[in-house]
C-alpha cells in the first residue's frame, strides 16, 4: 500500500502540468495552493481508468480546500467561500514555507 505524502493542514500546490487525454484535475485549481483537509486513502488511478487501464497501481487521493481568492483573484466578492477539490497524489506538490503558501 501506498503512504500518503501529505497529511490534513500540509499546504500544498497543484502542479501545472497540461499533459495531453483524460485528466481529472481541473484547470481552475492548477498552479493554485490549498490545504489538505483529509486523505481519501489509495484508490483506482481515475486518469489511467479513464482507458481502460485497470491494472495501474494506485494513487493517493486527497481532499484539498481553496480559498475562492486563490482560484479567482480578481472576483470582488467579499465573502470567504472555499472550494474543496479531490486530488490525486500524482499533481500534487509541497506549497512550500514562502508567502504564495500562507495565502492559502
Amino acid at each position: 500500500m501506498t503512504a500518503p505524502r501529505f497529511g490534513p493542514g500540509d499546504r500544498v500546490r497543484v502542479k501545472r502540468w497540461d499533459p495531453p487525454g483524460h485528466v481529472r484535475t481541473p484547470f481552475y485549481v492548477r498552479g493554485h495552493v490549498g490545504e489538505v483537509v483529509t486523505v481519501v486513502g489509495p484508490m483506482p488511478d481515475p486518469e489511467q481508468m479513464a482507458y481502460g487501464r485497470t491494472d495501474a497501481p494506485p494513487v493517493v487521493v486527497y481532499r484539498v480546500r481553496f480559498r475562492r481568492r486563490e482560484l479567482w483573484p480578481e472576483d470582488a466578492d467579499p465573502h470567504e467561500d472555499t472550494v474543496v477539490v479531490d486530488l490525486g497524489e500524482t499533481w500534487l506538490e509541497p506549497a512550500g514555507t514562502g508567502e504564495e503558501a500562507r495565502a492559502a
